[in-house]
This record gives structure tokens, sequence and C-alpha cells, in this order.
């Protein structure tokens, strides 16, 4: 069973930076594609970032391009997610999520971390 943990939420100012971590347990976090998604209040869960198993490749959302950066580290299984000049749209809960290679949708979940940004 594929485990994810988020940590790293919190209130910021607008224009701060927060880091968000995500540990996942389990031997085979190196074959799977990693994303993170939020979900504002009110609003549908949504795509925010993910990076390929070896880091050769990373997406990103629109809305966060050029302020947001996703890597891993395959020897600590976690993935990171720096997320630089704040706005106060960017508050949500955001989670983790994990895809096996070569399939499409994400069948594993974190419970969710808590980001706040002040105007």
């Amino acid at each position: 069973q594929v485990q994810l943990v988020e940590s790293g939420g919190g209130l910021v100012q607008a224009g701060g930076s927060l880091r968000l971590s995500c540990a996942v347990s389990g031997r085979t976090f190196s074959r799977y594609t990693m994303g993170w998604f939020r979900q504002a209040p009110g609003k549908e869960r949504e795509f925010v970032s993910s990076v390929s198993w070896n880091s050769g490749s990373t997406d990103y959302a629109d809305s966060v391009k050029d302020r947001f950066t996703i890597s891993r580290d395959n020897a600590k299984n976690t993935v990171y997610l720096q997320m630089n000049s704040l706005k106060p749209d960017d508050t949500a809960v955001y989670y983790c999520a994990a895809r096996p290679v070569g399939v499409v949708r994400y069948p594993y979940w974190g419970q969710g971390t808590q980001v706040t940004v002040s105007s």
C-alpha cells in the first residue's frame, strides 16, 4: 500500500514563499509520476504541477508557472513544491498524488495540507 503524507503548509503573506513536502512510503517511489493538486473552497480540485519518475519532465498549470517549482528526491522518497510569490488566489488545500508510470489517473493521494495566503 502506498501512503503519502504532505507537510509544509501554513499561513503566509502575499509575496511570500512556502515549500511543501510529500513523503511517500513504499519501495517503488522511483516508478511513480508525482503530482500536486489543490482545491480552494467552493472550487473543484485542480492540477498544479507534476514531475516524471526521473525528473526529466515537469509540467505546471499556467497559473503557477514561473512561481512554483516541483522537484523530487528518489533517495528520500519525497517530492517537493517550492512556492514563491504567493498570491491570495493560491489559498487552497494542497494534495500530493502518485501514479505508476504508464497509468493515466492518480490512484494514490495524500490527506492534504492547508496553504493560506493573506493579502
